[in-house]
Parts: C-alpha cells; sequence; structure tokens
C-alpha cells in the first residue's frame, strides 16, 4: 500500500517537473513586457522578472528549484506574471469549477449510466438505434459548438417567457456572489445552461460506455442464476446486471473527472465561468510560467485523486477485490 503511494507521489513530482521545464522552454514572460505600450525601462522589468522568479538569465533548474522550495516549506506557488499570489488565484477558480462540475458531472454521469444500460436491454431495437445515433451526433459535435447551440434554446426561452429567466454570462450578477437565499437562486439561474452544455456531452460519451459494458453482461450466468430463484428481469438487470456492469466505468468517471477541471476551456470561456481551464488559457497566453506549472501540478495530482477513488470505488462494488486485498 505504502509502495503504491510512494510511486504514485513520485510520479506528480515528476510530471510537476516536466511541466515547469517544459513552460520554462515554450513561454517567454519577458515578451509580456516587451509588448507593453510605453514600454518599461529594462531595470524595471528585471526587477519584475526576478520578484516573480521569471528571469530567464536565470538557469531553468534553478528556477525550478526556487518554485519548487517555496511549494515545500511555505505552501506557496509564487506569483503570477501580473504580481498577483498564485494560491488565492486558485483558491478562487477552483471552487468555481466545483460548483460548475459536480452538478453537471452527477446529472451527466447518472443519466449515461441509466440511458446506455436501457440501450443495451433494447439491443437492436428502435430505442437503441435512436439512442446511438443521437449519442453519436453529440459526440460528433465540438464541444464549443455545443456551448454556443445551447444558447439558442435559452434565448428563446426568456423571450418566450419575457423575461430573462435563464442567465448565460458569468457565475453570478455583478455585484452577487453571496449565499443567501437571492443569491442562490441567482447563482442557480447562471448554472443552467453551462450545466447542460457538459452534462449533455457526458451523457453522451458515458451512455456508450455503459451500453458496451451492459452487454456483456446480460447473458452471465449470475443474471440466469438470479432469475431461477425468482427475481424479475428487472429486478435482476438493477440488482446484479447494473451493479457489475458500472464497475468498468467507474475508472472513466474518476478520471474524465479530473480531466474537466482543466478541459472546460471553452465552455469556461463562452459562459464567462473563471474557472481552472480559463485560467491555464489565460496563462500560457500570458506567458506565465509559474501559473502553468502549477495547473500542470495540480492536474497530475488529480489524476492521482483519481486513481485512489476508482480503487476505492472498486473494492465497494466488487466484493472480489475486497476479497483479494483482505487475504494479503
Amino acid at each position: 500500500m505504502l509502495g503504491s503511494v510512494a510511486r504514485r507521489l513520485a510520479l506528480v513530482l515528476i510530471a510537476a517537473g516536466f511541466g515547469y521545464l517544459l513552460a520554462a522552454s515554450a513561454l517567454h514572460p519577458r515578451a509580456a513586457y516587451d509588448a507593453m505600450q510605453p514600454k518599461p525601462p529594462e531595470s524595471t522589468i528585471t526587477m519584475a522578472l526576478n520578484e516573480a522568479n521569471l528571469n530567464p538569465a536565470d538557469p531553468k533548474l534553478v528556477r525550478l528549484g526556487r518554485w519548487a522550495k517555496g511549494i515545500v516549506t511555505d505552501f506557496d506557488f509564487g506569483r503570477t506574471i501580473d504580481g498577483q499570489s498564485i494560491n488565492a488565484e486558485i483558491g478562487r477558480r477552483v471552487w468555481s469549477s466545483v460548483r460548475l462540475l459536480v452538478v453537471a458531472s452527477v446529472i451527466g454521469s447518472v443519466l449515461g449510466v441509466l440511458t446506455g444500460a436501457y440501450s443495451a436491454t433494447r439491443h437492436n431495437r428502435w430505442s437503441d438505434n435512436a439512442i446511438t445515433f443521437v449519442s453519436i451526433v453529440v459526440l460528433s459535435v465540438p464541444v464549443f459548438v455545443l456551448a454556443v447551440a445551447m444558447k439558442q434554446p435559452a434565448i428563446a426561452f426568456n423571450d418566450a417567457v419575457g423575461t430573462p429567466v435563464l442567465l448565460l454570462q458569468g457565475e453570478y450578477d455583478v455585484g452577487g456572489g453571496g449565499w443567501g437565499w437571492d443569491a442562490i437562486v441567482d447563482r442557480a439561474r447562471h448554472l443552467v445552461v453551462p450545466t447542460v452544455s457538459l452534462a449533455l456531452g457526458m451523457v453522451a460519451l458515458f451512455s456508450r460506455y455503459q451500453r458496451a459494458t451492459m452487454l456483456d453482461v446480460l447473458d452471465g450466468e449470475f443474471l440466469r442464476t438470479a432469475r431461477a430463484k425468482g427475481l424479475h428481469r428487472r429486478q435482476a438487470l438493477i440488482r446484479h446486471g447494473l451493479r457489475v456492469a458500472v464497475i468498468p466505468m467507474v475508472t472513466l468517471f474518476s478520471y474524465h473527472f479530473a480531466a474537466m477541471f482543466v478541459g472546460t476551456i471553452f465552455t469556461e470561456k463562452i459562459f464567462g465561468w473563471h474557472g481552472m481551464g480559463e485560467f491555464f488559457i489565460d496563462s500560457v497566453n500570458k506567458n506565465d510560467i509559474n501559473s502553468v506549472a502549477t495547473v500542470v501540478l495540480f492536474s497530475a495530482v488529480l489524476v492521482l485523486a483519481a486513481g485512489a477513488i476508482a480503487d476505492l470505488a472498486h473494492a465497494v462494488l466488487d466484493p472480489r477485490v475486497r476479497g483479494v486485498r483482505w487475504s494479503k
């Protein structure tokens, strides 16, 4: 157990170091200052780069060592190229992404599993073919096109009711952001359309995988045994078939959720959510090495956590895994 944890932590450290060196090689922070009008004096640029640990005159490994030391000793990820605290920026943006992704992931995964399982039980019938067709169409549409397309029904709905019920820009109205009843309603109105936009793609993706895993268990002996003991077909499928079929999906759920934290760039940009995806792309555009490296580290930690959660979920769902681990 400890050996597995140590190996995963080592992989996180390697990914973070590689990410920093790659960012330091590809990005050029001085260019951000050279593009300013009027351009600051060279002494001012050098001082700003030194304060942010971004001076290209220093060797990359030296800068990596300073950045890593700050994390280890003070849990300080450094400063952005604009002089802002990365810790504060990450803390604010992580929760913005969480509020968007948790709702979309729960809705998308549950509906995806149910749709895929239903499609499998209706194998080669018109409902199965219809679900397959719609899923393939949704998966074929680029994410940003789907997000933009979702705005049109929302606008039409607002026009039909005569008031902007579904809001399409930002996480909350200007001057809002609290957690009173009115603020929660305001946040919900901003949340609906981007959530549906993300959930549609997840339903299409998960339903395809769930259909395939469900088809693998429909003719299993354990289902025939359950039927022989008196269970109705639907009861056998829900109690036994679906539980077995969902086990391979656990890993997909875990890693997909982790990847979405930085992978929802287009959705966050289109709907004006200031989350981790937007922070990453903005950092690349600004040649901000520290911020890009921090996002890489954050993503590596999420992948580590996703693997651990997937292992625990497998143990909960599959008695065979619990038995093997207990015997060891």
